[in-house]
């Protein structure tokens, strides 16, 4: 069968998928579903705003099952996360990801980013993202190549033999890009919201030109840089190449990574972080010269920018046998690439959401369109249940990752798609109320961590999304 034709039918199909089932509203009532909340007393922090929020679009929803999905999962975070204090006036803030006792900085802006436009209405939700503001410069401080940081330094850490510079505030020290990326993303979008720049004062300056050095050092002109990872393990998933440093490239101006979302790079050019690094190093230049007045890192951050920009489009874009024009996953600068996907954000799926690119760039399109194929290795497709996994677990069996199907609902531009991934979604919660890390396939009893905070926080993002984006759609 000719290729081309091969890949339109393939593409046909998986779209017939969506379109076919419609948005089933649950035969159960409100009064059915009760709250998965922990009780009031019991919650780490409550917050007016959110709490309207959670009441106004309960009323809004059509179906009650997605409006107790909604109740429970828009403020898990809130309720089960977060740990604040004061030190001399400063405000600091701790978000553990759930079942994991431990901060990841991508996770943890993740986490609170959907509560931020409430920070105005909110005096004390306002502190709470301040002090995680405070806390992420904190941990950048005490090592830029940490993804993940304890609560206290007293608390034990499974990965305490990893062959790294392990210090006592780290519970994990993988090298990815987005780490310091989300760092950025955070500070700039509470500074654009509140207009608040109290925060940004010169500890936090210092973690942003650490960051600026750090990517600079990452790009590897002169040297790989003082970072290197080896842990001992019988997975591939957690074995950097080349004694840590990973596989060899060329110096094309891009950012090298041993990691992205927790696993091993193959190649460590990761295309997703790149793509946002290009978007958050000039909001870190915008940040440096309005609000720091450093004109010279406002300066370099921008040069870097169109650095990684120009490599990327000279590099990452490869040309596909079916789909013509697509972003590949991870490239080497001498050719080399693979096409793979993760789950987590950013990825692929997720580049219009982190501001990469439009929904309707043709580049974007012909790589959405590989994504949702047969051709993608880690496409998953049950008799109801179709979705992206990730690398993170062993195979067999594939599973299911939410966190890729919120993405995909919310750079869909078909409304039966969006449909589709609700009605997916509301399934997958196999009648626990909460958004889980993946599932098997038509059997959403089979499920991994049933306290994933990020999922549940963004999966109550979607909602209050689509409402404003296709207001018919759920009310």
């Amino acid at each position: 069968m000719n290729r081309r034709i091969f890949a339109k039918q393939t593409a046909l199909g998986t779209m017939g998928l969506a379109l076919t089932p419609q948005f089933t509203l649950s035969q159960k009532t409100y009064k059915d579903f009760i709250s998965k909340r922990p009780p009031k007393k019991e919650r780490l922090f409550t917050s007016k705003a959110v709490e309207e929020v959670i009441k106004k679009v309960k009323k809004q929803l059509k179906d009650p099952e997605l409006a107790w999905l909604f109740e429970n999962c828009f403020p898990n975070t809130l309720d089960t996360t977060v740990f604040y204090k004061e030190e001399n006036g400063r405000p600091l803030t701790h978000i553990i990801t759930g079942d994991i006792n431990a901060m990841w900085l991508r996770d943890s802006t993740c986490q609170v980013w959907p509560y931020i436009p409430y920070t105005k209405k909110d005096k004390k939700l306002k502190k709470i993202v301040a002090g995680l503001i405070n806390w992420q410069a904190d941990c950048v401080l005490v090592d830029p190549y940490a993804n993940a940081f304890k609560k206290d330094i007293s608390e034990k850490t499974h990965w305490i033999n990893d062959i790294t510079d392990m210090k006592d505030e780290l519970h994990e020290r993988k090298w990815e890009i987005n780490s310091l990326l989300f760092v950025i993303r955070l500070a700039y979008e509470y500074w654009k919201v509140t207009g608040d720049t109290q925060v940004f004062d010169d500890n936090w300056e210092k973690a942003m030109v650490l960051i600026y050095d750090t990517l600079k050092e990452q790009q590897r002109f002169e040297s790989p840089g003082p970072y290197s990872f080896m842990r001992e393990s019988v997975s591939a998933n957690e074995v950097v190449a080349n004694n840590g440093y990973g596989r060899p490239t060329r110096k094309i101006g891009m950012i090298h990574a041993t990691h992205r979302q927790d696993d091993a790079c193959v190649f460590p050019l990761y295309v997703p972080d790149n793509l946002m690094a290009v978007v958050e190093l000039k909001h870190l230049a915008e940040m440096f010269e309005n609000i720091r007045n450093n004109k010279k890192h406002a300066r370099l951050c921008l040069e870097m920018a169109d650095q990684v920009d120009k490599a990327v489009k000279d590099y990452a874009i490869i040309n596909h046998r079916v789909f013509g024009e697509m972003y590949a996953f991870e490239v080497d600068g001498y050719g080399s690439h693979i096409l793979l996907e993760e789950s987590t954000v950013p990825n692929l799926m997720s580049l219009p959401y982190i501001g990469a690119c439009s929904i309707d760039d043709p580049v974007y399109q012909n790589t959405r369109k590989w994504l949702l194929s047969d051709w993608n290795p880690k496409f998953v497709r049950g008799k109801r249940d179709e979705g992206i996994g990730s690398t993170h677990y062993a195979e067999p069996p594939k599973m299911i990752w939410p966190l890729s199907t919120i993405s995909r609902a919310l750079t869909a531009n078909n409304e039966d798609e969006i449909l589709f991934c609700i009605e997916q979604l509301k399934r997958s919660n196999a009648g626990t109320g909460f958004i889980h890390e993946s599932y098997l396939p038509d059997h959403p009893e089979d499920f991994t961590r049933p306290w994933f905070s990020w999922v549940n926080t963004y999966f109550g993002e979607m909602i209050l999304i689509l409402l404003e984006k296709h207001p018919k759609l759920l009310t």
